[in-house]
């Protein structure tokens, strides 16, 4: 069954260059006990390994069941010694972390055998060696004849046609070895056992056929046989093990190690508790400000402006490839390819459709319109006009629904009452109680003073004096009427009284932060009810200056010509009183949810129009809250880099770690390899023992942060008065144990590489 042709081996390290086989030819029988006799030297153990595949001959051939190996590629070696080859070692060469069973069962685990099966198998032949009450016991607590018997036991467990044993009594006894040699002569009745001895008596005593060997070269051969049988029918089955396997070897390699294994998995898992905590943080952060943009920010209107604006007609053409050249040259470039010009054109249409959005979605919608106000006041007898853009003259929401207050909502009244009739006015002061020096001017109150009291703010009073009073005809064109006090005590003026002060809520923000009448850098304002402005544009459309510009192709109050440029006239006739179309509208949600059927509604009245014609809105809300993402978004991504760095450096330790075990049990990469364990295999061994810390010290960060999470919520409650910031996201912690699991991978591919290249023979040597 197994044929020998002229096979050669030979040695070389540095200059020194050794012959250990030189054209060794010999046949073996199916069943019978061989033994190589040979002193220290003669080639005896390499044959051996030659014949069991552990070793490659230089020249020559190995023929199995008359099939040749000259073609065997390292994958058939290793199905080879599994399938066909039971190994018995001198020194035993069991693996020492795991039991007597799993050791007799590791052939059969690498050929994949059933669980069930292999048990079953294992079983049988322990019972066989007269062990099977030791099974479950680690090698390290048996004597030395009983763990060979356990070598003996796995060599038969694959039910291999050859067993080959290297001195398997070298390290025992007498008595222990005449126990042995009577079992390995039982065993040889049914195979082929070739053992390898220096003791001649022992082996003319066992068995049936002896070799001897010297300097590498057949000397003797006690029963050779004549004629050998050509046979073609040999066929093995590749050997696999699975990861659930390799897992279970290293846990168990990791088992006898515990201290160093949590110490390093520890080490390991710093990065990740500090990516851990910085996410959390995150998190809790961003929920914050969600809940914050929620309850403050819902406040924000949605704008509609009349202004024009810079609209992207399509995306840059730019790649990123082209940015950044590296060429001294200029590239002309014409903005009005990317961009156009969008002007909203407000119509009494689009007004009615915004009134029509369902009160229950707004807090009001405050109109700014371009009107002039022709404001007088009275103070101490003189009568003075009053710039209404120096006062900061913001008009209110108007509320759609009448049981909404948009002040009492907003606005805490700190003197005097809120307004109910359609005269009256609030004065707003910002969170510090002040207000612009020039509006308290404009209002007649000494604004030199180190603070005024609310009592002699309230009560101050304004007239609005309408067109009719306020312009006079002279010839052609409009002048402002000269007579003072016949223009301040018309009968048809609107007597206009501040009867309150209030100040914006907290979680609020004012109307006039949004207000495009709002004077730039400016503090305080006076605030007055959208239904002042209508009955006042009301009033004034039918005015004689009105009907006059109505007329005319130029400007009555200047003369200047229009060249009947209509955006100019209509600008003037708005100035005027004419029309009532706004220049601007904000419109306040109630909340987020609200905000977004706004916004769908508005979206809903764009649909099928020109992009001329459609009007665009912005989201003031969505601006900010994408900025402070945004900068939130960036903050993390640093401080989680800065904290991958460590990550990095854990990698770089679990590869040593890794490369320290693999050194540690470089032989039992050598047993594996000799019971038919693939290099893949053995990668798979030291790869699984990287997968089992990975892990560990994910969980072991995430724990570590899960507990430090609760301190540190604390003393953010402490500074900051926040409750529960930091959180941690089951998703992150999930993410982070497979970033754990995937770098100590990496960490350790290479040292598991290594692992598998070493050499069986080499690595069975090591003590």
């Amino acid at each position: 069954m197994l044929e020998l042709k002229n096979i050669k081996k030979s040695y070389k390290t540095g200059d020194f260059f050794q012959n250990a086989l030189s054209g060794v030819s010999l046949d073996f029988r199916k069943n019978e006990f061989v033994a190589i006799l040979g002193p220290s030297g003669s080639g005896k153990t390499t044959l051996l390994n030659i014949i069991g595949g552990l070793d490659q001959y230089d020249s020559g051939d190995l023929i199995i069941n008359g099939k040749s190996t000259k073609k065997f590629k390292d994958i058939d070696w290793d199905a080879y010694r599994n399938n066909s080859i039971g190994f018995v070692f001198q020194n035993y060469n069991l693996i020492s972390h795991i039991s007597v069973l799993s050791n007799v069962e590791m052939g059969m685990t690498l050929r994949g055998i059933s669980a069930s099966r292999r048990k079953k198998k294992a079983l049988e032949v322990l019972s066989r060696v007269g062990l099977i009450e030791h099974a479950h016991k680690k090698p390290n607590q048996l004597s030395g004849g009983q763990m060979q018997r356990v070598a003996i036991a796995r060599a038969l467990s694959n039910n291999p046609d050859i067993i080959l044993a290297d001195e398997p009594t070298g390290a025992l006894d007498s008595k222990t070895s005449v126990q042995v040699m009577e079992l390995i002569k039982e065993i040889a009745k049914d195979k082929l056992v070739i053992m390898v001895t220096h003791n001649a008596e022992l082996a003319k005593t066992y068995a049936n056929r002896v070799i001897e060997l010297r300097d590498g070269a057949l000397l003797s051969d006690s029963n050779p046989i004549i004629n050998m049988e050509e046979k073609e029918k040999y066929n093995i089955k590749k050997t696999s093990m699975s990861f659930l396997t390799a897992l279970n070897l290293s846990f168990n390699n990791i088992a006898t190690k515990k201290g160093r294994t949590l110490l390093t998995a520890f080490a390991a898992s710093i990065g990740i508790i500090g990516i851990a905590l910085i996410l959390s943080l995150s998190n809790g952060f961003t929920k914050q400000i969600n809940s914050f943009e929620k309850d403050t920010m819902s406040s924000f209107p949605i704008i509609i402006s009349e202004q024009p604006s810079m609209v992207r007609t399509r995306p840059p053409t730019i790649s990123a490839a082209q940015e950044y050249p590296q060429v001294k040259v200029v590239y002309p470039y014409d903005t009005a390819v990317n961009t156009a010009i969008h002007k909203n054109i407000m119509s009494e249409q689009y007004i009615s459709y915004l009134e029509e959005i369902d009160p229950l979605w707004i807090n009001g919608i405050a109109y700014a319109r371009s009107t002039g106000l022709n404001l007088l006041s009275s103070r101490n007898g003189t009568i003075r006009s009053i710039k209404t853009e120096a006062i900061n003259f913001v008009s209110l929401p108007k509320e759609l629904n009448p049981n909404e207050n948009y002040l009492a909502k907003e606005y805490d009244l700190l003197a005097g009452t809120l307004p109910v009739d359609t005269t009256e006015l609030v004065l707003e002061v910002d969170s510090s109680n002040r207000v612009q020096n020039t509006l308290l001017n404009e209002l007649g109150i000494d604004a030199t003073q180190k603070s005024i009291s609310f009592t002699d703010v309230i009560g101050t009073s304004l007239k609005i004096v309408l067109n009719n009073d306020y312009y006079k005809k002279n010839g052609s064109y409009y002048t402002i009427n000269n007579d003072v006090n016949a223009v301040y005590n018309s009968k048809n003026n609107l007597l206009l009284k501040i009867v309150g002060v209030v100040r914006v809520k907290k979680s609020s923000v004012t109307i006039s932060d949004n207000s495009g009448m709002q004077a730039s850098n400016s503090v305080g304002s006076i605030l007055y009810s959208n239904s002042l402005m209508e009955s006042i544009i009301s009033a004034n459309k039918t005015s004689n200056i009105v009907k006059s510009q109505l007329n005319a192709n130029y400007n009555v109050l200047t003369g200047a010509n229009l060249d009947n440029n209509m955006i100019d006239k209509n600008a003037l006739l708005n100035y005027l009183g004419a029309i009532d179309i706004p220049v601007s509208i904000n419109i306040y949600p109630k909340d987020f949810k609200s905000k977004t059927n706004i916004l769908t509604y508005l979206d809903a009245y764009n649909k099928n129009l020109s992009d001329k014609d459609k009007i665009i809105y912005t989201d003031l809300a969505a601006t900010i809250s994408s900025l402070s993402g945004n900068i939130m978004d960036a903050i993390t991504i640093v401080l989680v880099a800065f904290s991958g760095i460590s990550l990095v450096v854990s990698s770089i330790m679990i590869g040593i770690i890794t490369y320290i075990s693999v050194l540690e049990r470089t032989k039992e990469i050598g047993i594996l390899r000799a019971l038919g364990a693939r290099k893949k295999d053995v990668t798979r061994v030291f790869n699984a023992e990287t997968f089992i810390i990975g892990l560990c010290s994910g969980m072991i960060g995430i724990l570590i942060a899960s507990l430090l999470i609760i301190p540190i919520n604390i003393i953010l409650k402490n500074l900051t008065t926040l409750s529960n910031v930091a959180q941690m996201n089951p998703l992150h912690a999930l993410i982070l144990i497979t970033v754990s699991i995937i770098l100590t991978l990496i960490g350790g591919f290479i040292p598991a590489k290594m692992a598998s290249r070493k050499d069986p023979v080499e690595a069975l040597r090591t003590e």
